[in-house]
């Protein structure tokens, strides 16, 4: 099936499909609409047309200027503009007397103009201040324009197009005049009507109505961009056939593609809109996880999984009688569901999230002795040379009883180092890795590679990971492939961007590991109790971590730095204690030589940047001190404060800073009121929204331009519900043609997602 679906992707790129829907004219319709003459009447400007791809410069009113300008926005065909969504609405539908106007309600009146003028201030020469009365029989109102011109000629050419006893239709939100304290309409939307119109029959665009608001660019107004829109509304009707199946539109009590797309651009009520948005959403989350569906049920088209047994009296049994701790439950739980995924013909594919401090790396040790125990080779691969030499040693420390050697691949090493570990692995001397991206380069090889471990998976992309697990296998198997973050994931995050997988939740700390004392401290006083506590911890025996969110300092952000910083804190407040630096920009043997010296204790205070976010474990400190803490995300105080909290001492985190925003406000107290990371992790999605926890999947999938993960859960278990069905019933798309030309085009941007790029 995937190779059927490979051999349909030229003839997608010959007919770009730049919408679900798309129902391009038949060759015997020599290009014009079924009825005969252009589809829309004169939305066409000429030649015939091509669907919704057709370049947006055929449309009426589209010449160079406004084709550049929507080019500089991505948008180049009819379907682009189309989707190119409204990011709001005015409601200008509720005509109001002038007399019940009340401040800051939109609102639409209809008047007369009484009368109009133009002026420049004496102060202001450049400035023409332009104003119309109106007036409805219960009272009257000004609108009022501000232009960056003041000529003669162009205040009396703006001034003709308000004609005094003329009918006006004016939308806008009313405010009181800063001098008269009389309400006015600033820059509102207007509308003349000719002679014998009235308002009931007046049809505008801008007033009267439910007005949408896009996003713009330079030199694009509103007015252009809503008239424009609504001319290829007209055209494309005609070719917009719903892709979606008559039974889930049913099912779901959707509306058609075409009504849509009618009612979020320009829709007749409130309730429009927003139907219309539910049946957009819907579409969005659904081709989302149609590709997910499809890529989970085609696992086993490169292959099938390796079964790897658990053996009594092996390693992994080993590994549990020297373990000096026992395993949580939910360890045991998670440790359970990987073997079962292990025995099972399928390839694995599973991801493990876990608090910080869960125990991820025991299980994922266990996992890799688990291949080594049926005569294959493991390797784990993470993002950073810390946390690459933070597993390595604690592997190193838990298997020396074992008698397993490991090897460690890094960039930074010599070759004459690397040679060595290049050879131990592909001879099998060696039966578990450990690296960072130098798993992946050229030259490494294995002898048997059974099971990979992708630590912080948001890290790598799709190809990084596929490089690794190419390193195994066979024409008819694969390596199996075990992926985790130390990242909670919100459940809807889970459900929308992780459906291909399986995944498990090490949702429990190690028993007797004591709560981290959080406070937020602002001011001297509090900058002073900081630094005390540092001096009492030290003086104690005890380390302390100091994190700043920049190397160097910055002109643009008043933010304290990492360099600057440990030289003054060494002269100043932290005058006599032995200091450390760690950044990402130090040479790979400097950041070496730091963190050995700090986990040594021949360092007091380690002064860093986020690059200790993850893999710096050292149970001494019992300090985490975090600099302009209001300028962190909460996932990333968390991982932070994970640091401390890992000996038998009672730990702290001080969060310094003056909060900005109440959302920053938010994030520090939920800093301090709990350490859950899954319940912190659902606070971060409602308060940042889901574009963080998106971009980290690096995997091109679809991007959301409506739904909102927040406050769409309910439409998204809809549109999982559906597409799993249906690939259930139609695993390879055979009998769902539209759905399956909608799934390629959504995934257009990556096609190795789903396993057929």
């Amino acid at each position: 099936m995937i190779s059927r679906l490979r051999s349909a992707i030229p003839l997608l790129a010959a007919r770009p499909i730049l919408a679900a829907g798309v129902v391009p004219p038949s060759a015997g319709q020599g290009g014009r609409h079924p009825g005969g003459g252009d589809p829309g009447g004169s939305s066409v400007a000429n030649g015939s047309p091509l669907g919704l791809a057709t370049p947006i410069t055929r449309i009426r009113g589209v010449g160079p200027f406004i084709s550049n300008a929507l080019e500089r926005m991505g948008i180049r065909t009819v379907g682009e503009l189309l989707a190119h969504y409204p990011r709001s609405h005015l409601d200008f539908a509720t005509r109001t007397r002038i007399c019940d106007l009340v401040p800051d309600r939109p609102v639409t009146i209809w008047g007369t103009i009484r009368r109009c003028e133009a002026f420049a201030p004496p102060r202001r020469p450049n400035l023409s201040i332009n104003t119309v009365w109106v007036s409805d029989g219960t009272g009257s109102i000004a609108g009022r324009w501000f232009l960056a011109t003041a000529s003669r000629g162009q205040q009396e050419a703006w001034k003709r197009r308000f004609p005094a006893g003329h009918q006006i239709l004016l939308s806008g939100v009313p405010k009181p005049d800063k001098k008269s304290g009389r309400l006015v309409f600033d820059r509102p939307e207007a509308e003349v009507l000719g002679p014998g119109e009235d308002d009931d029959n007046a049809e505008s665009l801008h007033v009267g109505r439910i007005v949408p608001v896009y996003r713009l660019t330079e030199g694009l107004g509103q007015k252009a961009l809503r008239r424009v829109v609504h001319e290829a509304l007209e055209f494309a009707g005609p070719y917009l056939d719903d892709p979606l199946p008559p039974a889930i539109l049913a099912t779901y009590g959707l509306r058609s593609k075409a009504e849509a797309l009618q009612g979020i651009h320009f829709p007749g009520t409130l309730e429009d809109r927003d139907s219309a948005r539910s049946r957009l959403v819907f579409d969005e989350l659904f081709w989302l996880q149609l590709g997910l569906a499809f890529k989970r049920a085609h696992l086993s088209d490169e292959g099938d999984g390796l079964i790897l047994e658990l053996r009594p009296g092996g390693y992994v049994d080993q590994l549990r009688d020297h373990l000096p701790f026992r395993l949580t439950d939910a360890q045991e739980r998670v440790f359970t569901e990987i073997l079962a995924d292990l025995a099972r013909e399928q390839p694995m594919n599973r991801l493990v999230q876990g608090d910080v401090g869960s125990g991820k790396t025991v299980v994922a040790l266990l996992a890799l002795l688990a291949a080594v125990d049926n005569g294959y080779q493991g390797a784990l691969m993470a993002p950073t040379e810390i946390l690459a030499e933070q597993h390595y040693h604690t592997f190193k420390k838990l298997l020396t009883p074992l008698k397993i050697e490991v090897a460690l691949l890094l960039g930074k090493q010599t070759k004459k180092h690397r040679d060595v570990y290049l050879d131990a692995l592909a001879t099998g001397f060696c039966k578990i890795a450990v690296g960072t991206h130098a798993l992946i380069q050229e030259g490494v090889k294995f002898q048997n590679l059974g099971l990979v471990v992708i630590d912080e998976q948001h890290r790598f992309g799709v190809r990084q990971r596929k490089l690794l697990r190419d390193k195994g296998g066979s024409d008819t198997t694969q390596v199996e492939v075990l992926t985790m973050t130390a990242t909670p994931i919100p459940r809807t995050l889970a459900m929308a961007m992780y459906g291909d997988l399986d995944v498990s939740a090490i949702d429990e700390l190690p028993p007797g590991r004591k709560p981290v004392t959080t406070r937020w401290l602002k001011g001297k006083t509090g900058r002073k109790h900081t630094w005390d506590l540092v001096k009492r911890e030290v003086a104690a025996g005890r380390q302390a971590y100091v994190v700043f969110p920049l190397v160097e300092e910055s002109e643009k952000l008043d933010l304290k730095s990492a360099t600057q910083e440990y030289e003054r804190l060494g002269a100043e407040e932290l005058k006599g204690l032995r200091l450390g630096l760690l950044h990402g920009q130090m040479p790979p043997d400097d950041k070496e030589a730091a963190v050995h010296a700090f986990r040594n204790r021949e360092i007091d205070v380690l002064v860093a940047t986020t690059v200790v976010e993850v893999g710096v474990d050292v149970p001494n400190a019992t300090v985490m001190v975090i600099e302009n803490a209001e300028r962190f995300g909460l996932s990333q105080l968390h991982q932070l404060r994970g640091r401390v909290g890992r000996g038998a001492d009672e730990s702290h985190c001080i969060l310094l800073g003056d909060a900005d925003s109440e959302g920053a406000k938010e994030r520090l107290d939920v800093m301090c009121a709990t350490q859950n990371g899954f319940v912190i992790a659902e606070k971060d999605l409602q308060l940042r929204g889901p574009g963080e926890f998106i971009g980290t999947r690096q995997s091109g999938i679809p991007d959301l331009m409506l739904a909102d993960l927040r406050t769409d859960s309910e439409i998204l278990e809809q549109a999982r519900k559906a597409a799993f069905e249906v690939i259930a019933g139609d695993p390879g798309l055979e009998m769902h043609a539209a759905l399956r030309d909608g799934m390629l085009d959504a995934y257009k941007a990556n096609l190795s997602f789903l396993g057929i790029g």
